[in-house]
């Protein structure tokens, strides 16, 4: 073999033992990663707050490109983007509020959200005045609140203010959102805790094995928290966080002649406090301890079009729903609950594209409520 060849082979033999180490140290890398499981302590590192201002809701967004906005599924990443992480000032009463898109402000600015209604009203309490916070987020489920509020807890709340719905309470529904499915861990915690009626073998919760908890097997989730950081950029110079379409396709005034809710008929079906989530509520409750959280059944539209004597709206037959009151005000009552029973007080012109979504003008009314609500807990303890 000549002296060329020679040297050929020496180098053929060098690159594949830096290759071969190469992959050697990425596997390893892997494996580490798989075992110390960093996704959240990840989540915590963020550009908000320092290179960008903080964000008022939580990160949402169907389409990223058009409202800077992301969807994902990594609380401690979620929460690092929103002003709930700036320091608590001594003159401030704090004032979480949880829910659905109605309380995150479906197609509503910034400006127009619950959150930001409270906070131009100026209340003060003892001489310190509400701030408000944002915590709202889409997809109807109280176990999903129940996620948000517990780590939602961690930042000072003087009162926590829960606004819920029917479509929130079927058992279906707890384990539905992505943000629940992809958070098992925290769950499993607080159906133990609490006792909650929820499988913790239930195949929607998401367990990943030893492949999927390598940096391989996150790889989505780790794009997804550059991507929050990146489009961090895009919201600090527009102050865009949601596209809202120009035309905008009003919820239904004429409906069906269908008493369905669900799979129930009212002929054969009868809400009670088992067929509904009732002992995520209570674990809420119990969980903020000492803070006083507030339930409120949000507004509703109400329609009176066609077949209005049978459906309130697209989403609930009159049976179901006004069993659903009883059952709330009643279970509220023994338990001693802050509650209150928002569910008329705003006209059905104050709707948008669904019955729970509502309007500006409808929000400033429904902000209106909900500070004498937050005043009137505040000086009843």
């Amino acid at each position: 073999m000549s002296g060329e060849q020679k040297a050929t082979t020496r180098g053929w033999r060098f690159a594949a033992r830096v290759v071969a180490k190469a992959l050697l140290l990425f596997a390893l890398l892997n494996a580490v990663f798989a075992v110390l499981q960093p996704m959240e302590w990840l989540g915590q590192f963020s550009l908000y707050g320092s290179v960008y201002p903080l964000r008022p809701r939580l990160p949402y967004g169907e389409n990223p490109d058009e409202s800077y906005n992301i969807t994902l599924n990594n609380i401690p990443a979620m929460f690092a983007s929103h002003v709930i992480t700036q320091p608590k000032a001594p003159d401030e009463y704090r004032v979480l509020l949880i829910g659905d898109s109605s309380a995150w402000g479906w197609l509503l600015e910034n400006a127009d959200t619950l959150a930001a209604v409270i906070n131009r009203a100026h209340y003060e309490i003892g001489g310190q005045t509400v701030t408000a916070y944002n915590l709202g987020y889409p997809v109807m489920s109280l176990t999903k609140d129940l996620l948000i509020l517990d780590e939602a807890l961690h930042y000072q709340p003087d009162v926590v203010v829960w606004l819920v719905s029917l479509a929130s309470f079927p058992p279906e529904q707890q384990t539905f959102p992505p943000l629940v499915q992809h958070n098992a861990g925290r769950l499993l915690s607080l159906i133990s805790a609490y006792n909650l009626h929820i499988a913790s073998d239930d195949p929607a919760l998401i367990q990943p094995d030893f492949w999927a908890r390598t940096i391989i097997g996150q790889r989505r989730p780790l794009a997804d928290l550059l991507r929050l950081q990146t489009y961090g950029a895009s919201w600090a110079a527009t102050g865009i966080d949601q596209a809202i379409p120009v035309h905008i396709t009003i919820t239904a005034h004429d409906l069906e002649a269908d008493e369905s809710w669900g799979e129930a008929y009212p002929e054969a079906a009868q809400l009670t406090r088992e067929s509904l989530a009732f002992d995520v509520l209570a674990a809420g409750i119990a969980q903020a301890g000492d803070v006083p959280l507030v339930v409120i059944n949000e507004p509703m539209f109400i329609s009176d079009g066609t077949n209005s004597d049978i459906r309130y709206n697209s989403f609930y037959p009159r049976w179901a729903y006004d069993q659903y009151r009883a059952l709330l005000a009643e279970i509220s009552a023994e338990n001693g609950w802050h509650y209150h029973d928002l569910w008329d007080v705003i006209a059905p012109e104050e709707f948008t594209d669904s019955p729970v979504h509502l309007t500006p003008n409808g929000t400033q009314i429904l902000g209106g409520l909900v500070g004498d609500v937050i005043l009137q807990t505040a000086t009843s303890r």
